[in-house]
């Protein structure tokens, strides 16, 4: 599996952690970059003084003491010019954790100033999967009709709203919800949580 991941500037940082928990211990490759209203989220929301994305997955990897079998590839959010910026290159999906209502709205309109937004045009281009996880509550219509405009440009939609018959316990449950979610959608096998019976 190989991935492109963007960490935009929206509440939810635990969404991103626990996403990145999970990759830590799949095998695989995924090309990342995070916004700088992200990195200042992620501290705040995690009280800690993350700086760059490498201080994140290094955060994430010592929290849990994750063994990694995924290798990671920080590329730099400014870069509009990178490897990830250029469908010659390929990739199975990408996932954009979490999305806010700005990202949600460059993407829709095709805009490409920064690489998050970039990288998502490459992948719906080349008709690749791309998975958006929108933190925002109450939508307003134009979040509503971004959102719908990405959908019927071939993203699928997966807002952070975590469903509670698995009986969470814990923040990390409500995170890890989404994550299996994200897994399902990328074909990947998922024990985070278990599926409905019924």
């Amino acid at each position: 599996m190989k991935l492109v991941v963007g960490l935009a500037g929206a509440s939810g940082s635990i969404y991103a952690a626990r996403f990145l928990k999970a990759l830590f211990e799949i095998e695989g490759e995924t090309y990342i970059t995070a916004s700088p209203a992200s990195l200042r989220i992620f501290s705040e929301e995690y009280e800690t003084t993350v700086k760059t994305t490498e201080d994140i997955l290094s955060f994430v990897e010592e929290k849990w003491q994750v063994k990694p079998k995924h290798k990671f590839h920080v590329r730099n959010f400014f870069d509009i010019g990178s490897d990830i910026a250029s469908g010659s290159n390929v990739w199975d999906a990408m996932v954009v954790i979490p999305c806010s209502m700005k990202t949600v709205a460059s993407m829709s309109a095709g805009l490409t100033e920064n690489l998050i937004e970039r990288a998502a045009d490459v992948t719906l281009k080349e008709r690749r999967r791309l998975i958006v996880v929108p933190r925002e509550t109450p939508y307003n219509r134009i979040h509503l009709r971004n959102m719908l405009a990405l959908d019927e440009a071939g993203a699928i939609l997966l807002p952070a709203s975590p469903g509670f018959y698995q009986m969470p316990k814990t923040l990390d449950d409500l995170g890890d919800f989404i994550t299996g979610r994200i897994l399902n959608l990328l074909g990947v096998p998922q024990t985070l949580f278990p599926k409905w019976e019924g």
